[in-house]
């Protein structure tokens, strides 16, 4: 066995195109996958180029291997659940081997007024686990985690205003204290 129970790639005679649609439809049963992250599984496995190719269209002709379907439930999944904005989300897709068009389509689902929310969500609730930390360390600190979830610079700048503003901890920051 190659790893993870795939059936070994080439193992004693065996058709790679047999091998690589099992490996294929073991994968897929698991968790869905880009056309790109299933083709690296199987050259990873030693899957000649013809048989990977083969699977694929034929996985991709019988609607198993969609990327546009694949990249918008990821989109929505991650911006839902783990609150990230465009910049992540389409950071992610590229690291899936996403192409750029079908990123594009799939992030439009998200637009200002979802992303907005979601930073504000992810805001508060950080919020309060912030206690007794100054505004400007809650700033900083909030605008980091904006930051790292993929949130621009102004979105950040207006949902962090807001959050702290609604804490009256926003005040002495506008005051410049």
């Amino acid at each position: 066995m190659s790893g993870k129970g795939d059936p070994p790639a080439a193992a004693g005679g065996s058709d790679p195109y047999e091998v690589a649609r099992l490996i294929v439809l073991q994968r897929l049963s698991a968790a869905p996958r880009s056309r790109s992250e299933l083709a690296q599984t199987l050259a990873r496995r030693g899957i000649p180029d013809t048989a990977v190719t083969a699977v694929l269209d034929r996985m991709q002709d019988v609607g198993l291997v969609d990327d546009v379907r694949y990249a918008e439930a990821w989109v929505q999944s991650r911006h839902a659940g783990r609150k990230l904005g465009r910049r992540a989300l389409a950071a992610e897709l590229r690291r899936k081997g996403i192409d750029d068009d079908v990123a594009r389509r799939a992030l439009a689902q998200v637009d200002a007024e979802g992303e907005f929310a979601a930073a504000t969500d992810l805001v508060r609730r950080k919020l309060r686990s912030m206690g007794s930390l100054s505004p400007e360390a809650k700033m900083r600190r909030l605008a980091g985690l904006l930051a790292r979830r993929g949130y621009g610079a102004e979105l950040s700048r207006q949902v962090i205003r807001d959050a702290l503003a609604d804490t009256g901890a926003g005040e002495s920051i506008a005051a410049g204290h």
